[in-house]
């Protein structure tokens, strides 16, 4: 009679939310087997880490779903159309801002930090889903100006993809700051200071 293979000491979902967490911090490169395997416990070896994941880029992958579909959705609101432009941009950035200062995870975005600094061809190889997901957010901040130019809210002089790689690049920036220990009432009143450029363009409109 065959033996059965030893039964799993591990909870797998747990385990992708420690793994998450672990290159949430350290991004792909630096999060090593090592490392992934001391988070999972259970003693678990390199032959029992690929049996469950398949490879460290395949874990990566389900971290990255895992993330874009908890964490992550602090951007819906860009992609919903029943809320006005302005305030699909502001909680998006209020929302955001909020989340990479949370206290049970890592500070910053994974999304913006997690490969920013690839390295190594494996990196290089599974840096596009993050390069996509930070499309899609510039995406949907266009989206959100188009609409506000379209309704007569801001000015047709305004340039919906100059003023959409303004607030990018300040949810992006968030991430650093936020790594850095900056607290999360500071960003929010900084939030509110970027939303102030929207409702000066919106003044130039009205007159």
């Amino acid at each position: 009679m065959a033996k059965m293979g030893r039964p799993r000491t591990f909870d797998r979902d747990m385990a992708i939310t420690q793994a998450l967490h672990l290159f949430w911090e350290h991004g792909y490169d630096a999060t090593s087997l090592s490392l992934l395997k001391a988070s999972i416990g259970g003693g678990i070896t390199a032959p029992s880490f690929y049996a469950a994941f398949g490879s460290k880029q395949a874990l990566f992958n389900e971290v990255m779903e895992r993330y874009l579909t908890t964490h992550g959705r602090v951007t819906d609101s860009l992609f919903d159309t029943t809320l006005p432009p302005r305030e699909a941009i502001e909680r998006t950035l209020r929302r955001s801002a909020k989340m990479q200062c949370e206290a049970d995870h890592p500070k910053g975005c994974l999304v913006s930090l997690g490969l920013m600094s690839a390295c190594s061809d494996e990196s290089k190889a599974i840096s596009e889903p993050l390069a996509q997901a930070r499309s899609a957010n510039r995406a949907g901040i266009v989206a959100c100006i188009d609409r506000a130019i379209s309704a007569g809210e801001l000015p047709a002089t305004v340039t919906s993809e100059v003023l959409a790689t303004v607030f990018d690049s300040f949810m992006l920036g968030l991430s650093t700051l936020a790594r850095d220990g900056a607290a999360h009432a500071t960003l929010d009143a900084a939030v509110t200071q970027v939303m102030g450029l929207w409702d000066s363009l919106r003044m130039a409109a009205d007159k």
